[in-house]
């Protein structure tokens, strides 16, 4: 697992076997993930979402405590899964990486709570699996929009995305912050503080 420069954030780089039958990788192992975040990752709920190409999902979070970490890979075809820090308080509040995830080089993205979490499909049937910590709760989920201009994300050029009716709705970086949805940076470390300690 390496660091990835929002404080919370891995991408994960597995090395793929390949061979004529096709090709095995692991793509989450305890050891390596205790080792890069401190604590285990406790699932709760395991996610798989299939798009077409231009679909657009995010930016999604959830209340901290106790908030919800992902694990994130791409099994087919390839998604640009995106990492923003909406952590009040956070020396990064605001910022953003991109990761490409695809079913040839098998990269996955970690990110903790507190996080927001994008993705556009680049291609058809672009089918994301993702562990969860916690499970789904209506109640404590929350949205950013994804083309905020405040947040910038850089999106690759292609036709006008595709969001749902959510997502569409959900409101600027700005307006989450000042209706209070967004979590505080001194909430999530005490969060990870908690998971490293119980872990």
């Amino acid at each position: 697992m390496r660091p990835l420069d929002i404080e919370g954030a891995w991408v994960i780089e597995p090395k793929v076997f390949p061979d004529g039958r096709g090709s095995f990788h692991e793509w989450y192992r305890t050891p390596e993930f205790r080792a890069a975040t401190g604590y285990g990752l406790e699932l709760a709920q395991a996610n798989c979402s299939v798009s077409r190409r231009g679909v657009l999902r995010g930016v999604h979070f959830s209340d901290v405590p106790p908030g919800q970490a992902k694990y994130v890979t791409c099994v087919r075809g390839a998604v640009l899964d995106v990492v923003v820090d909406l952590r009040v308080g956070s020396p990064l509040f605001g910022r953003w990486e991109a990761v490409r995830l695809d079913d040839d080089t098998r990269h996955a993205v970690f990110l903790a709570e507190g996080l927001g979490h994008p993705f556009l499909a680049l291609t058809d049937e672009a089918t994301v699996v993702y562990l969860c910590s916690t499970g789904y709760a209506p109640d404590h989920e929350h949205g950013v929009h994804p083309l905020d201009p405040a947040l910038g994300i850089d999106w690759p050029r292609g036709p006008e995305p595709v969001l749902s009716e959510k997502d569409a709705r959900a409101p600027s970086l700005a307006g989450a912050r000042a209706s209070g949805l967004l979590p505080s940076y001194a909430a999530c470390r005490e969060r990870y503080r908690e998971l490293r300690l119980s872990g």
